[in-house]
C-alpha cells in the first residue's frame, strides 16, 4: 500500500481561493447588513423625509423671526408691534386702557 502525497498539495492549492472567497463573503455581507449597507437605506430614506418636514418647519419659523426683526429695525420701527411688545414684555398699560385676558 503506497500513500499518495496529493492531499497536502491539494490543501495548499485550496487554502488561497477559500480565504479569498471568505473575504468576498465578508465584504458582501458588510455591504448588505452594515451601517451604510443596502438594508439601512430604507431607514435613511424615512429619516430623510422626517428631516425634510422638520427643515420646512424651521424655515417657516426662521421667516417669522426675520419678519419680527424687520419690524423692529432701528431706523423704521413698526409702532403697533413696538406697543405690543411693550405691553407683553414690560407689562405696561396706559391708564385709559382695559386689559382683557385671553386665557
Amino acid at each position: 500500500m503506497v500513500r499518495s502525497n496529493k492531499k497536502p498539495e491539494y490543501l495548499k492549492s485550496v487554502i488561497g481561493p477559500a480565504l479569498g472567497l471568505l473575504a468576498l463573503l465578508g465584504i458582501a455581507s458588510y455591504a448588505l447588513l452594515g451601517p451604510t449597507g443596502i438594508i439601512a437605506w430604507t431607514d435613511y430614506r424615512s429619516a430623510l423625509s422626517e428631516r425634510k418636514v422638520e427643515l420646512a418647519k424651521l424655515k417657516k419659523e426662521r421667516d417669522a423671526l426675520r419678519n419680527r426683526q424687520l419690524l423692529l429695525d432701528r431706523d423704521n420701527v413698526d409702532p403697533d408691534f413696538a406697543g405690543e411688545l411693550m405691553r407683553k414684555e414690560l407689562n405696561v398699560v396706559a391708564p385709559d386702557e382695559v386689559v382683557v385676558p385671553l386665557k
